[in-house]
């Protein structure tokens, strides 16, 4: 994508069509500005394999505010620092491996697996990525993360993973997957699942037992959650998206291959489908099932999930660097397996 592109070209009309609109208030971490400058911090001492555009294109893009905003109500800057870490350092490696093949991303994922799980539990000597991940473990055990929250949180991290892993197929082939394929991926590449976990640990919500967090009914508006997130997501990233070979990830251009139809009506189509989940959480919310004396706490819960969705969607509408024109990091790693 090149960052000379005329802003007209660039947003192809896109940015009158109708966004995302959730029905939930919008808060923000207190400490958010302290996580920034931590933020800002790690980024030039653990991200020096990055260039320096990269990594002053990052620090605009004020990742960890992602985790204030979608978390808003934890206790403590103690409690956001591993949400942030994740979120943050995810997303910039996400980036930086962006044309990695699957192969590749399946020996990472398993690297930073071990880390998070402590099988690897010697500190890393290099600075980067997994002494970020190192780092996330020890901010966890600092804030008493519960042991049973720390393991369903870093299984849904482990699952995004994953989901970057098999979206290297599609990347390479430079095809959108069918949409059934596209939701499988998505639910876990957006990254939203973690957050769900992780929502636990705000207010009194750790007391809730695995029979409520585990529930069918609650792991549905789990999903759901993860759906929305993404894609909003592929709302905000469609015209960067539209103009870069290889980005095929996005619910309209998938809707658009599947269909045989314009680019707006599949992104009509698109945010039906987006809607249609958020009517379908606005109602499970409504129809919870019984809890007993926890029936408050869990109707609470919920609605800070949506909060949390809420949030991330505001990151991205406050965002006026990362998916504008030029304002994507492009991925500086090399590939060793080209043709994988």
């Amino acid at each position: 994508m090149s960052p000379l592109l005329p802003d007209e070209a660039f947003y192809a009309g896109l940015q009158h069509l109708p966004k995302p609109r959730y029905p939930f208030p919008d808060f923000i971490h207190p400490h958010y500005q302290q996580q920034r400058k931590e933020y800002y911090d790690w980024i030039d001492r653990e991200y020096t394999f990055h260039s320096k555009a990269a990594r002053e294109k990052h620090k605009q893009h004020n990742l960890a505010d992602i985790a204030a905003r979608g978390c808003p109500f934890l206790s403590t800057l103690a409690e956001l620092r591993p949400l942030a870490n994740y979120t943050a350092n995810g997303a910039m490696m996400d980036d930086y491996f962006d044309r990695c093949s699957r192969n590749e991303m399946y020996h990472i994922t398993a690297r930073i697996r071990s880390i998070l799980t402590g099988e690897e539990y010697i500190e890393p000597t290099d600075n980067g990525i997994f002494h970020q991940f190192w780092i996330l473990r020890q901010d966890a055990i600092k804030c008493a993360m519960p042991q049973r929250l720390y393991e369903k949180y870093i299984a849904a991290i482990h699952n995004v993973f994953v989901g970057y892993t098999e979206e290297r197929t599609y990347y390479r082939a430079n095809m959108p997957p069918p949409l059934s394929i596209y939701l499988i991926i998505r639910l876990h590449s957006s990254g939203g699942l973690p957050y769900c976990k992780y929502a636990a640990m705000q207010k009194n919500y750790r007391e809730l037992p695995d029979d409520v967090l585990e529930h069918p009914h609650i792991l549905r508006l789990h999903d759901l959650c993860s759906l929305l997130i993404g894609m909003h997501n592929d709302f905000i990233s469609l015209p960067k998206e539209l103009h870069r070979e290889g980005d095929t990830m996005n619910l309209v251009k998938v809707i658009q291959h599947e269909r045989k139809i314009s680019i707006h009506e599949a992104y009509m189509e698109a945010l039906q489908l987006h809607d249609n989940y958020l009517d379908e959480f606005m109602l499970l919310h409504q129809y919870l099932p019984p809890f007993g004396e926890l029936q408050d706490m869990v109707y609470n819960y919920v609605q800070d999930l949506g909060i949390m969705v809420a949030g991330v969607y505001a990151w991205h509408t406050n965002d006026v660097s990362r998916y504008v024109n030029g304002g994507y990091v492009d991925g500086e790693y090399t590939s060793q397996e080209m043709d994988a």
